[in-house]
Order: structure tokens, then sequence, then C-alpha cells
């Protein structure tokens, strides 16, 4: 006799594969080279883990939008508190170590999002400012209204995305720095 209800199983949160492929594209977006070339992202391990954290920002940012993406979202979360255990252990990072490590990374992730939150709702120059802060290491404010008008633009960009596309990965980043972007 089969069991209408498994309670050891996970309920399927969306169709298989969905979460590796946005994961994927938020990680292929931020490794685009013109971020590192053009924009002054330090390439180093802190300045793609903070680039990475930006464009997950924006993705979860526009899911909170849409009814029944919390489980997406929380599933998106998990799937990069499991890559960043992965990355830091190919790092040789210890066992003991990769805890409190994960910790600083959840604080990072938890303090970006609230400080693009709020440097949105600032308008103006505060996301240029935050970006600056949390990405270019307090220099090159130039390079920061840059990447926040990217960011506003890769915002707008999801803003109009069907909801169906989100929660079906069937979506894409706009381009990494569109012509007719400007500061």
């Amino acid at each position: 006799m089969l069991w209408p209800f498994n309670h050891f199983r996970k309920p399927r949160l969306a169709p298989p594969g969905t979460i590796e492929a946005i994961y994927g594209m938020i990680v292929t977006q931020a490794r685009e080279p013109i971020f590192y070339r053009d924009l002054g992202v330090p390439d180093t391990v802190n300045g793609r883990f903070d680039l990475l954290l930006l464009h997950f920002w924006l993705l979860l940012r526009r899911l909170r939008t849409v009814q029944g993406a919390t489980e997406l979202s929380q599933a998106l979360f998990d799937r990069f508190c499991e890559d960043m255990d992965d990355n830091l252990r190919e790092m040789g990072v210890g066992d003991q170590t990769v805890p409190k490590r994960m910790r600083a990374f959840g604080e990072a992730f938890y303090g970006r999002v609230q400080a693009y939150d709020q440097a949105v709702e600032g308008g103006g120059e505060a996301l240029a400012a935050a970006i600056c802060k949390n990405i270019l290491n307090g220099s090159g404010m130039d390079q920061a209204e840059r990447l926040a008008a990217y960011a506003r633009a890769t915002d707008a960009d999801l803003g109009r995305t069907g909801e169906a596309a989100l929660l079906r990965a069937a979506f894409n980043f706009p381009p990494a720095l569109p012509e007719d972007v400007t500061p």
C-alpha cells in the first residue's frame, strides 16, 4: 500500500533543476569579466563574493514580490550556503573553521541585503555609496555609480520579467553593462 503522504521527503519546491539553473545564472552573471576589468570590482575571493551577493540580492528582491516564491527564495539561499561551504572546503579551510566562516558569510549576506534595501529606498546616491563601501572597498565612486546604474537597470529588468518565467528559471540577467545605462 502506498501512503498518500511521505513525511520524510521534502516537498518539491520548483521543477527539477530550477534551483541549480537560477543559482547558475547568478554565479555566471557575477563572473562576467566586465565587472572586474572595467568597473573596478577587485578580482579576489572577497570581490567575487560581494558581486555574487549583489546579484543574489537583486533576484531575491524581485522574488519578494512573487506570491508563492518564499520556498524558492529559501531553496536558493540554501544552495548559496551549500556553495559557500563547498568553496571553503576546496580552499582547504578545516572542518572546525568552516562553521565560523559560514557564520561570517551569513552576517555579510544579511548586512548587504539590509544596506542595499535601505539604499534603494533612500534613492539618489545611496546605492552607489553602499556599493562603493561593500564591493569597491570604499574607493572608486565613479565605478560605484556605474555599478549602481547597472543594479537599478537589472532591478527594473527583473521587475518586468513575468512571475512564471522567474519561477521556471526562464529568464536572463541583462547584459553586464548595457550601452544605455548611465549613472
